[in-house]
């Protein structure tokens, strides 16, 4: 379900908007070749459907479930290119650091965190953020619609097989493999994305390795020149910090 925030928390949230505000450059993130001394390539991951607008983005899975919940900003419906910014950190060594959504061909003039909107906003300081928590090493961004069929699907799969299986090694590992097989570059054998369908709908599900693993990442609304929403970003590395 969506989050309705209290009119104390928005009042709150619109005072903090400085220190919500991204500190990177998105844009150049995903037009530059090259950042502080590092290349950058970028990857089409193809498209994902958003059907609602009421958009999840968490670690797919540890915590895509039937609980898990959707900021409160919708984004525009409809079917969105992927796209993720790879840093090479020496040669040959690739890290994703950005996966955008782009809504319109509007360019972003801010960057503000996405959140649920019912977060303690009281203490927050400069340089802080809210994020999503990873423990899988893995990235989503999915409808609330895809949520609900992913997790029908996990309750069949879980249905159908005995309790020695584990859904990651018993089917997603040959996702990543294939992914892997057909776009190897910036990539490990073991594949580091999909894009696929669930099972029997229409839903896409990508999953994305994220930049160093395990920790917790931050997500920004980009907003056009009318103050509409025209893209989100997940950042699994901030460039400056790591390498500026």
């Amino acid at each position: 379900m969506s989050q309705f925030p209290s009119a104390e928390w928005l009042e709150l949230y619109q005072s903090k908007e400085n220190l919500l505000n991204a500190y990177s450059n998105f844009n150049e993130y995903f037009s530059e070749k090259e950042l502080y001394n590092r290349p950058l390539h970028h990857i089409n991951m193809g498209t994902v459907n958003f059907p609602t607008g009421e958009i999840i983005v968490c670690d797919p899975l540890t915590y895509l479930d039937i609980e898990s919940e959707p900021y409160f900003t919708k984004v525009p419906q409809g079917v969105f290119p992927v796209d993720t910014v790879v840093v090479e950190v020496e040669e040959d060594h690739f890290r994703y650091a950005a996966t955008r959504i782009k809504f319109s061909d509007k360019k972003a003039v801010k960057h503000i965190e996405a959140l649920l909107g019912y977060e303690d906003l009281t203490e927050l300081g400069e340089d802080e953020y809210f994020g999503f928590t990873v423990e899988s090493g893995l990235a989503t961004i999915v409808d609330v619609a895809t949520r609900d069929q992913f997790c029908d699907f996990v309750n069949r799969w879980d249905y159908e097989n005995d309790e020695d299986k584990n859904l990651y090694d018993d089917f997603f590992a040959a996702e990543f493999k294939r992914s892997f097989e057909k776009h190897p570059q910036f990539q490990r054998e073991g594949g580091d994305w999909i894009n696929m369908k669930i099972p029997n709908t229409d839903a896409d599900l990508p999953m994305i390795q994220t930049g160093f693993g395990d920790g917790t990442y931050p997500v920004y609304f980009g907003y056009d020149e009318n103050n509409e929403v025209c893209e989100i970003v997940m950042q699994y590395i901030d460039l400056e910090l790591a390498f500026g």
